[in-house]
């Protein structure tokens, strides 16, 4: 699966989130991308990107992803998306939470569009 336009990016992110893709979502980002956490800290690269989404996939999640704006250039654009996650807590019980979010992507050799940042918790 290869984002064809940048706004892919996210529609991809949130089918392989529900399909629990581990893999096809890591390969969204590119090798030295960065991933943001709520505390500002960042996963950068596929091993610490792999983490933290691994992470996300333990608790079941179910996600919306819907792109509000698009800010383009030739081969960067940014993304400011709104997102609603739900997902299974440690006690078993389902949690919900909702945000929005900024993520740069970059166009790629191929043409497809890959995550550069995400920053899934902007303040």
């Amino acid at each position: 699966m290869k984002a064809r336009m940048p706004e892919d990016v996210d529609r991809l992110f949130g089918e392989l989130v529900n399909a629990g893709n581990l893999d096809a979502l890591v390969d969204l980002y590119e090798p030295g991308a960065s991933l943001l956490h709520p505390d500002a800290s960042a996963a950068v690269g596929h091993a610490a990107i792999r983490a933290a989404l691994g992470e996300l996939l333990g608790s079941k999640p179910r996600i919306q992803m819907k792109t509000a704006r698009i800010a383009k250039g030739d081969d960067l654009a940014v993304l400011y998306s709104e997102w609603i996650l739900a997902s299974t807590g440690p006690d078993g019980g389902r949690n919900e939470m909702s945000g929005r979010s900024v993520e740069v992507v970059r166009r790629q050799v191929d043409g497809s569009w890959k995550f550069a940042i995400d920053d899934p918790h902007p303040s």
